[in-house]
């Protein structure tokens, strides 16, 4: 069957897929003519103009050539091939989050060489991207940049492959892929959880909350070093402490954790959000339920987006150079592009902590004292007086 009916995929993108596919398999050979749009339409069931759209949208693209009178022919690719490099993106959602940063990195990059970038939206779904990669293998793209969407590992592997089929190199910016020998562009998340625990933590705080996803290698990472943060410094891990989930992000699920945490009778004194959207929801439960930020409780989140300053208690985060990230990107496809061969490179970019006005510290250390023993005398010293007074 040519034509499925019941798949969210467009009809008319359909039908040029399967044009294509009989012009790569040989079925229509270089200058054959194809079907007319009469026959198409009565093979397919289609109607004329679905069918008028994926012809035009295949002369376009270089596969076919309408000759007047005379019909609609298979182009020699091999002689007319589009000599312009062009480097495909696809990021979860161009409108908000970390995608914009990332992509304008890469497009500044590209634009710098002179090199074309399409840029597309998968929306974090596996179908989505998985039509959009079809899109732009059709479109003759050079190379790929990823950032893998919120499914499995294996259907993400999926989509890797569909373009390693068709020898064009794939680079995954920000989320990897555990074991696919692929290069990839990310930042050390582990060490930035770490060191923002480790802020709470030197702050005073000891009960300290953690909500994120694990379905994304990003968030995992960040697990492990608030769990590693709290281990090096001795503080018992409270799973009750921990809320954590499988799934894409949804907004209803973190304001249910936000009201959970809030409401916990072991209250937390600091919560760590796993981005800073996530953070934001929290706060806005806060204000719901009438709890002050960061005088009752004290909020940290992750990315530094550019939100994160512009509100009234701003949020103490972690930087991550996401416009780096698409730097490096550009620069990693565009390698792979011009020939160069080996074994895939990771490249894992810093993070930096921003301290800003959502963390309350539970004790005040002694000031402009460096000494570690001579801090230990006078705090004895001061115990001592309290208890002889």
């Amino acid at each position: 069957m040519i034509i499925d009916r019941n798949s969210p995929i467009p009809q008319y993108f359909q039908l040029q897929t399967w044009l294509i596919e009989q012009i790569e398999q040989g079925v229509f050979k270089p200058s054959d003519k194809i079907p007319t749009e009469e026959e198409l339409v009565r093979i397919t069931g289609l109607a004329r103009a679905t069918v008028r759209q994926a012809v035009q949208n295949l002369v376009n693209m270089g596969y076919l050539s309408r000759q007047r009178r005379l019909g609609t022919f298979v182009i020699n690719r091999a002689v007319n091939i589009d000599k312009r490099t062009i480097v495909g993106i696809l990021v979860p959602d161009i409108r908000s989050g970390y995608a914009p940063e990332l992509a304008r990195g890469a497009e500044d990059e590209a634009a710098k060489n002179r090199h074309s970038l399409i840029l597309c939206s998968t929306d974090d779904l596996f179908v989505k991207a998985n039509y959009q990669a079809d899109r732009l293998i059709e479109n003759g793209v050079n190379g790929i940049i990823f950032v893998p969407t919120a499914a499995s590992d294996v259907k993400n592997c999926l989509i890797v492959e569909k373009f390693a089929r068709k020898n064009i190199p794939v680079v995954l910016a920000d989320r990897t892929i555990p074991n696919l020998e692929v290069d990839y562009v990310t930042t050390d998340n582990f060490q930035g959880a770490y060191g923002l625990t480790e802020y709470l933590i030197h702050k005073g705080h000891r009960k300290i909350a953690i909500a994120l996803s694990t379905l994304f290698s990003t968030e995992r990472q960040r697990l492990e070093g608030y769990q590693k943060a709290l281990s090096y410094h001795h503080i018992p891990l409270d799973p009750s402490l921990i809320f954590t989930n499988t799934d894409p992000y949804q907004e209803k699920q973190y304001l249910g954790y936000a009201r959970a945490i809030f409401r916990h009778s072991k209250k937390a004194t600091a919560i760590f959000a796993g981005h800073d959207r996530i953070a934001y929801l929290f706060y806005s439960i806060a204000q719901e339920l009438g709890i002050s930020i960061p005088h009752a409780v004290s909020l940290v989140g992750y990315d530094d987006l550019p939100f994160t300053h512009s509100h009234p208690v701003s949020l103490t985060t972690v930087h991550q150079p996401i416009y780096e990230m698409g730097q490096q990107s550009m620069k990693r496809i565009m390698s792979r592009i011009r020939g160069e061969n080996g074994e895939s490179l990771g490249i894992i970019l810093k993070s930096y902590l921003v301290e800003r006005s959502s963390v309350l510290p539970l004790k005040q250390p002694i000031q402009g004292i460096k000494n570690k023993s001579l801090k230990r005398h006078i705090h004895f010293a001061l115990l001592c007086a309290i208890c002889s007074g």
